[in-house]
C-alpha cells in the first residue's frame, strides 16, 4: 500500500496546486488547460513506473476516480434539471410561441447537416488511407466485447425504425425521463418544458396576475439551477486533471500504435469536421479564432470525460455567457445536440467502419450510389444516439445492420476506442455550440457586446 500512498500524496499535491491557481488571474480556460496537461503527464509517469496492467497502477486509479468520475456525476445530477428549467424559463418569456419553431428548424438543420458532412468526411478518410477490415486480429478480449455488444446493445437497436425513433422523443412519462430512464430523454424532457413553456404563455396572456406569478417563479428557479451550475464549473479543472491522469495510465500503447493508422484517419478526419465548422462560423459573420477559444473549457471537459451528455451545463454556460447566444437557443442546441447530429460518434465513426467493412462481403465502396446511401442513414440514424461514453458504439450497430455490414469490426477495434472517442467526444459538442451560434447569428439575437467581448473571466469568478 506504501506506493499507493505515495502516488495518491503526489496526485494530493497537484490538485493543491490547482487549486492555488484558483485564486490568481488565470482564465478557466488556462486552468482546465493546466489541468488536462497535468494529468496526461502524471499518468505517463504512472504507467511508465508500473506498467498499465500493475495493481498498483489499478489501486490508484480506483482512488483517483473519486475526483474524476465523481466530477462527472456531478454534472450528470445537474444535467436534467438544468435542461428542464433552462427550457421552460426560455420558452415562457417567448413573445410568440411560433418562434420555437424557427430556433428548433435552424438548429436541428445545422446539426443533421453538419453530420452528413461528417459521414462524407469519413468515408473520404478510409478510402484516403486504404482503411479495411481484413488482417485484424480478433483475440479473447474482442470475442467477449463482441458477445456484449450483441446482447447488450444489439437487442436495443435490432428492431429500431424511423417512426419509433420519432415516437421515442415523445414523452409518456416525463418523471421517468427526468430521471435519464431511456436513451432519449434529454429531447422528451425538451419538448416537456416547451410544452409547460407554452402554457406559461397562454397563462400570461388569459389570467397576467397567475401567469405573473408563474413567471416569477420560473425565474426563480432558473436563477437557482444557475447558481448550482455555476458552483459545480468551479471544479472543471480537477475534474479534467482526474479524468486525464486515468485515461494515460491505462492506454495501451502497443495496441495504440497497431491501429495507427485508423486512429491518425480518425483525428485527421475530426480536424477536417472542425475546420468545416470554423468556414460556417466564418460565413455566418463569427470570429473562428475568437470562438474556439472561448468554448475551450467545454471541448477540454469532452475531450477527457467522452460524455457530451454531462458536458452540457459547461455547453450552455459558455454560449449565454461568452458567445452571446439567448438561453432559448442555448439550451435547445445544448440539449438537441447531446442526442441529435453527433458529428463525431454518430456521423464521422459509423461511416468509416462501413468503408471498411464493406469490401469484405462484396461491397464496392466507391460505388457512388452505396456511398449517398450510406450519408442518408448515418445522418438520419444520428438522431436519439445517447450522448454518453459509447454513444458511437450505439450508432456503429444502427447503421452497419442498415447497410447490411456485420458488427465485428465494432469490437475489434475496442483497443483504441478510448482515444479516439475523446476527440471524437469533442466534436460533438463543438457541434453543438457551433449549431446554437449559427442559430442565433441567422436570427439576429446575438448579444454583440458579449460576442465581441475579449473577457475569458466571466465563467471563473461564477
Amino acid at each position: 500500500m506504501a506506493p499507493v500512498f505515495i502516488n495518491l500524496v503526489l496526485f494530493a499535491a497537484l490538485l493543491f496546486g490547482l487549486a492555488r491557481l484558483q485564486s490568481g488571474t488565470l482564465s478557466l480556460s488556462a486552468r482546465v488547460f493546466v489541468g488536462l496537461v497535468l494529468g496526461t503527464l502524471f499518468g505517463i509517469g504512472l504507467q511508465l513506473v508500473y506498467g498499465a496492467a500493475n495493481p498498483t497502477l489499478a489501486t490508484t486509479i480506483s482512488w483517483i476516480n473519486i475526483v474524476g468520475n465523481g466530477y462527472v456525476q456531478l454534472l450528470q445530477m445537474i444535467v436534467m434539471p438544468l435542461v428542464f428549467v433552462a427550457i421552460l424559463n426560455a420558452v415562457s418569456k417567448l413573445h410568440d410561441a411560433s418562434s420555437l419553431g424557427r430556433i428548433s428548424a435552424l438548429t436541428l438543420g445545422t446539426l443533421l447537416g453538419t453530420t452528413a458532412i461528417a459521414a462524407f468526411v469519413g468515408v473520404a478518410m478510409s478510402l484516403a488511407f486504404g482503411l479495411t477490415a481484413e488482417g485484424l486480429a480478433q483475440g479473447a478480449q474482442e470475442t467477449a466485447r463482441l458477445s456484449t455488444l450483441q446482447s447488450t446493445y444489439a437487442p436495443k437497436v435490432a428492431d429500431l425504425t424511423l417512426p419509433q425513433l420519432i415516437l421515442s422523443f415523445i414523452p409518456k412519462n416525463p418523471f421517468a425521463d427526468l430521471t435519464g430512464a431511456n436513451p432519449t430523454s434529454i429531447i422528451s424532457v425538451v419538448i416537456f418544458a416547451g410544452f409547460l413553456g407554452v402554457a406559461a404563455i397562454r397563462l400570461v396572456r388569459r389570467d397576467p396576475d397567475k401567469g405573473g406569478r408563474l413567471i416569477a417563479f420560473i425565474d426563480l428557479m432558473q436563477s437557482w439551477i444557475a447558481q448550482l451550475v455555476r458552483l459545480i464549473m468551479t471544479l472543471t479543472p480537477f475534474g479534467v486533471m482526474a479524468l486525464m491522469t486515468k485515461m494515460a495510465a491505462t492506454s495501451n500503447a502497443a495496441d495504440i500504435l497497431n491501429l495507427g493508422k485508423f486512429v491518425l484517419a480518425s483525428y485527421l478526419g475530426l480536424a477536417i469536421m472542425f475546420g468545416v465548422h470554423a468556414l460556417l462560423l466564418a460565413a455566418t459573420g463569427v470570429n473562428p479564432l475568437a470562438f474556439f477559444r472561448k468554448v475551450l473549457p467545454a471541448l477540454s471537459f469532452a475531450f477527457s470525460s467522452r460524455s457530451s451528455a454531462a458536458t452540457i451545463p459547461l455547453n450552455v454556460e459558455i454560449q449565454t455567457r461568452r458567445l452571446g447566444v439567448p438561453p432559448t437557443i442555448a439550451s435547445f442546441a445544448a440539449s438537441f445536440g447531446a442526442t441529435i447530429g453527433q458529428n463525431g460518434c454518430a456521423g464521422l465513426y459509423p461511416a468509416m467502419l462501413a468503408v471498411m467493412v464493406a469490401p469484405t462481403v462484396g461491397i464496392n465502396p466507391l460505388d457512388p450510389g452505396w456511398i449517398v446511401s450510406l450519408i442518408a442513414i448515418v445522418t438520419l440514424s444520428s438522431a436519439g444516439v445517447a450522448g454518453v461514453g459509447g454513444g458511437a458504439t450505439m450508432a456503429a450497430l444502427i447503421v452497419l445492420p442498415a447497410m447490411g455490414l456485420p458488427v465485428t469490426l465494432v469490437a475489434l477495434l475496442i483497443s483504441v476506442e478510448p482515444l479516439i472517442d475523446m476527440g471524437r467526444t469533442a466534436l460533438n459538442v463543438n457541434g453543438s455550440m457551433t449549431a446554437g451560434t449559427i442559430t442565433s447569428q441567422l436570427l439576429g439575437q446575438t448579444d454583440r457586446a458579449v460576442m465581441a467581448s475579449e473577457d475569458e473571466g466571466s465563467l471563473q469568478n461564477a
